[in-house]
């Protein structure tokens, strides 16, 4: 991967061994490592054994959890957060992992569409709920920085799956308790 950012580098017409490139494809192959890592994790793995026994039966949501992904179409990033909310039925989650599945897709070259359904349905599959939402709003630098260059657009995508889907009162009790 390094050699391919040195010659990325060439393509556009800069000399790789100017001072302030010499290290870049280097630094460039590493945080390229790190922005798809999600693709090298599994999220039953990540959760592994924090799902926990619990009485609750009420609605738990997670809100305003940052993510940082990259477009599919333009390698650019688009970033935002995302709001998880379940409905528990003797199972929940530990606090800690709905961020980790939030990062696994997040961390893999995506559009925010497939990623709010990827991580709608990785919840409801570990978990079991009776019902999972899952909002993502996002700014794309490849619609702020390129193209259209519409600086103010934020994109916001929804998946609800079970009650949420089902139960209009469920799934507008979700949307009140995180706006």
């Amino acid at each position: 991967m390094e050699e391919l950012f040195r010659q990325l580098i060439e393509a556009v017409g800069e000399d790789p061994s100017r001072e302030g490139l010499r290290e870049t494809p280097g630094r460039a192959a590493r945080a390229m490592e790190y922005l798809t890592s999600g693709y090298q994790q599994d999220p039953k793995v990540v959760v592994n054994d924090a799902i926990y026994e619990s009485n609750m039966d009420e609605m738990v949501i997670v809100r305003d959890i940052e993510l940082y992904s990259m477009c599919e179409h333009h390698l650019l990033p688009f970033i935002g957060k995302c709001h998880v909310g379940y409905l528990p039925q003797g199972r929940v989650i530990g606090l800690s992992k709905v961020a980790r599945v939030i990062d696994i897709f997040a961390r893999r070259f995506q559009i925010q569409e497939n990623l709010t359904t990827q991580i709608a349905e990785t919840i409801m599959d570990i978990v079991e709920p009776a019902g999972v939402g899952v909002i993502v709003e996002a700014r794309h630098l490849c619609m702020m920085m390129r193209g259209v260059e519409k600086q103010s657009s934020q994109m916001t995508t929804s998946c609800m799956l079970g009650a949420f889907r089902d139960n209009s009162q469920t799934r507008s009790e979700f949307l009140n308790l995180i706006n």
